[in-house]
C-alpha cells in the first residue's frame, strides 16, 4: 500500500497513529505476529500520510 493511496480527508494526526503503534507494541510485548506486523506496517504508511498532511498544512 502505498502512502499517496490514502484518500485525502480520511487522514487521522500524527499523533493519534502513532499512539495506536504505541499501544500495538504494548500489547504485542516487544515481538510482533504475522497479524500485528502488517499491522504495524500499515500504521507506519498512515503515519507519514499524516506527518506529510501535516507539513504541507503548516506550509
Amino acid at each position: 500500500m502505498s502512502p499517496d493511496s490514502v484518500a485525502p480527508g480520511s487522514v487521522r494526526s500524527a499523533y493519534d497513529v502513532n499512539e495506536q503503534i504505541r499501544a500495538l507494541w504494548l500489547r504485542a510485548g516487544g515481538s510482533l505476529s504475522t497479524q500485528e506486523r502488517e499491522e504495524y506496517e500499515l500504521l507506519v504508511v498512515e503515519w507519514a500520510a499524516a506527518m506529510r498532511h501535516e507539513v504541507i498544512e503548516a506550509a
